[in-house]
């Protein structure tokens, strides 16, 4: 994708703090980050998000994800690491390249994780399990 930022990343012509890359993926540091170390883990195929990747793409991205949230701990002394992919622009994507973010956490960072909102009633809870099961 000629367009897209990061097939531009992959293929050298816009800079980044790369960590990791092998044959399918690529990670470097996110210029935005939550917490310093905070980074992008991407496979060099284009894919735009989790709804477009291949199987074995997605799976050669998770195994690298996993390499690099280890490094990441180790390397910034956190007490734990949040692995995150944004799919759409309503839940936030703003790059349309699939990606996990690796990103360190520390206790007390200030950073909140989003507040659950419970269904009204078990009958709607089984309802919306009823969906979703029928569709897998």
């Amino acid at each position: 994708m000629d367009d897209c930022l990061f097939c531009k990343i992959i293929k050298g012509d816009i800079p980044a703090t790369k960590v990791y890359e092998d044959k399918h993926c690529l990670a470097f540091l996110d210029i935005n980050p939550i917490n310093k170390g905070h980074t992008l883990v991407i496979p060099k195929q284009h894919c735009k998000d989790i709804y477009d990747v291949p199987e074995e793409t997605l799976k050669s991205v998770s195994i690298a994800a996993k390499k690099v949230s280890i490094a990441v701990k180790k390397a910034m002394g956190c007490d734990g690491v949040n692995i995150g992919m944004n799919n759409g622009a309503s839940a936030g994507q703003v790059i349309f390249h699939m990606h996990f973010h690796v990103m360190p956490r520390f206790e007390n960072d200030g950073h909140e994780h989003w507040k659950g909102t419970p269904y009204s009633d078990d009958a709607t809870r089984e309802d919306v399990g009823t969906k979703i099961r029928e569709l897998l």
